[in-house]
């Protein structure tokens, strides 16, 4: 069987629109009916994708141009998953690079951009959201346009590759043009604009699958799944040979032969995995009967044929501590889990994402787990507390590496910031302070009433541990910020990650509203009123750097004697929610983060009021 095939991914900067192209491409080749209705980013099956408005993991389609079958790959634009992109860029055969017309290459784009070029792919350029208001003028999108041809020369483009197509789109109403002079008549209206341009692109563009010669069956598993029906499911593109139910094959992987039957095969069609016959070279299939199948692992039709090269991503930056919940509660809002249900789900989940490392340490209910960045860890926190568990976790960690001298180096990033120009100041102290070195400073649309400013810091990876929520504050909640790793550079010092010490519960019991009244100017909360607590929880940051034990438990001593202004009504000033990701930025070393179904709690590592210091040089190494 011979298919006209072609296999695309999208890859863009966060909210630049990629899972919203993807959905008009479904609905304009004719994939579901006119009449079926679709929610919106429906690639975005995951509960936190939808919360978030972001994609997490790398998901397949495929939809038909004429007679040609196109596989997308919709893929992560946030830099903490970009091992998810790593993994999938070997499946196919051209990239569709999406690029905001106003806020133009950011990180992400550069770091998607120079792995797509490094395996050759014919790039082409969208420059998405066009309707934007400073784009008006068309001025902002030929700068756009400018920026991404330097970035093509800076990552190296061969002349092929830097002589990209542009397509002016927007994603939102399901258009795009290769004219720009046809941009207004398309925002107003008085032209309908579809995708057929894109389409018709992408059959010219890009190249079709180059397969390897001979009749033997070879796969490298690129991701996975798993079906109720016929278990795990090993996804892949075909390098050559075909597929079908009931063949026998070979699974290659970590030196281990392993011999099964295919039980099914699957391709993709619109949103869903459908059984077909056979599966053939150059096309992403999907297999089912190896239940030990792992990414990176080769499967093929004969044992004697060699493995694959593994996908290789770069390495981890972060570590964090997994533990076995040890708090006075364990037990009693989740399942309190043993050490080695722990192990077991932490194993599972690096088993089925590259970019994380597994690591035992000296202490049998205790395990490191190496990732990119904070976001990356809360998804994982999040995903495990839904499904029931109770743990606990530790303050990330940067990782270092020896030079040949036998010196520290740490890795260093480029953090791009996209904010007010009212606030520029302030966060560059913010930044300074954190040993940032600013590179550039970059006026954006300075005509405009409230004029912003791009600036790009040099910061180590530890500077940027919990400095998202202190620039948000900085830009009153108006700023963008993300960041990529440049290189792994001499130690820069000491860095002071929090300025306050914590207000600790010293007893146990429930929160009395008295009590937190006359505790609010030592500092802010983070109770209200009627929480159950225990010996050791962190209930407060405290106004001074030391800590300070409390005792948020204390009542109203009752008299016979009533004043006149003793029942005046008072309430608590405010009290600063401590989500996930807040807790996460603010730990420090001797706390941890105890995470159950229902609450997301703060507590010293060592609980006993007597057997811990309150002083910053004595509880932080």
């Amino acid at each position: 069987m011979n298919l006209d095939l072609r296999n695309i991914c999208i890859i863009a900067h966060v909210d630049h629109g990629k899972t919203t192209l993807v959905d008009h491409l479904l609905r304009q080749s004719g994939t579901f009916a006119e009449h079926q209705a679709l929610s919106e980013r429906v690639m975005d099956s995951m509960d936190l994708e939808r919360e978030r408005g972001i994609t997490i993991m790398a998901k397949n389609t495929a939809i038909k141009v004429g007679s040609t079958k196109v596989n997308i790959v919709d893929t992560p634009g946030h830099a903490d998953f970009g091992g998810e992109v790593e993994r999938i860029l070997g499946m196919v055969d051209g990239s569709l690079l999406l690029v905001d017309a106003a806020e133009g290459p950011l990180p992400q784009t550069r770091f998607v951009l120079q792995k797509s070029l490094a395996y050759g792919h014919r790039v082409i350029v969208v420059v998405n959201k066009v309707d934007r208001p400073e784009c008006s003028d068309g001025l902002r999108t030929k700068e756009v346009v400018n920026q991404i041809f330097d970035l093509f020369i800076e990552l190296g483009a061969t002349e092929v590759q830097a002589d990209f197509t542009i397509v002016y789109a927007c994603a939102r109403e399901g258009w795009c043009t290769l004219d720009e002079t046809e941009i207004p008549k398309l925002i107003s209206k008085e032209v309908k604009g579809t995708l057929k341009p894109l389409f018709d692109l992408i059959l010219k563009e890009v190249s079709k699958p180059v397969v390897a010669e001979g009749t033997d069956f070879q796969m490298l598993v690129s991701n996975l799944s798993y079906s109720d029906y016929v278990g795990r499911l090993a996804i892949g593109k075909i390098l050559r040979g075909t597929a079908k139910k009931g063949m026998r094959m070979t699974r290659q992987g970590d030196g281990v032969n392993e011999a099964f039957v295919l039980t099914n095969v699957q391709t993709y069609l619109g949103l869903r995995s459908v059984e077909v016959d056979e599966v053939v070279a150059g096309d992403i299939g999907t297999l089912a009967g190896c239940e030990t199948v792992q990414i990176g692992d080769t499967i093929a039709s004969n044992a004697a044929i060699p493995a694959l090269p593994r996908i290789k991503v770069e390495p981890p930056t972060l570590a964090m501590v997994f533990s076995v919940n040890t708090s006075p509660l364990s037990g009693k809002e989740g399942e309190a889990i043993q050490s080695r249900k722990l192990r077991d789900r932490l194993q599972r989940e690096v088993r089925n994402n590259v970019a994380l490392r597994f690591q035992d340490t000296d202490l049998p209910d205790q395990f490191r787990v190496l990732g990119r960045g904070e976001l990356q860890f809360a998804i994982l926190i999040e995903q495990m507390r839904r499904e029931g568990f109770e743990f606990m976790v530790g303050k990330p960690i940067v990782l270092y590496q020896t030079a040949e001298d036998g010196s520290r180096l740490e890795p260093i990033e480029i953090a791009v910031l996209d904010l007010p120009e009212v606030s520029a100041s302030e966060v560059t102290r913010l930044f300074q302070e954190r040993k940032g070195l600013l590179v550039k400073y970059e006026a954006q649309s300075v005509e405009s009433a409230n004029p912003r400013v791009r600036l790009e810091f040099e910061i180590p990876s530890r500077g940027l541990l919990g400095m998202r929520s202190r620039y948000l504050t900085a830009t009153r909640g108006d700023g963008l910020m993300s960041s990529y790793i440049k290189s792994y550079e001499p130690h820069k010092g000491e860095i002071l990650h929090r300025q306050n010490g914590a207000m600790v519960c010293d007893r146990a019991g429930d929160a009395v509203e008295y009590a937190l009244l006359n505790l609010e100017d030592r500092g802010v909360l983070f109770i209200k009123p009627g929480a159950t607590l225990y010996e050791g929880m962190v209930v407060g940051e405290h106004a001074k750097e030391n800590d300070l034990n409390i005792n948020p438990c204390k009542e109203k001593k009752l008299t016979n004697i009533r004043s006149a202004h003793a029942e005046v009504l008072v309430t608590l000033a405010g009290i600063r929610d401590m989500g996930l990701e807040r807790s996460l930025e603010w730990i420090d070393e001797d706390e941890w983060i105890e995470v159950t179904p229902q609450n997301v709690r703060i507590r010293k590592k060592v609980l006993s009021t007597n057997l811990r210091s309150v002083k910053r040089a004595e509880r932080v190494n």
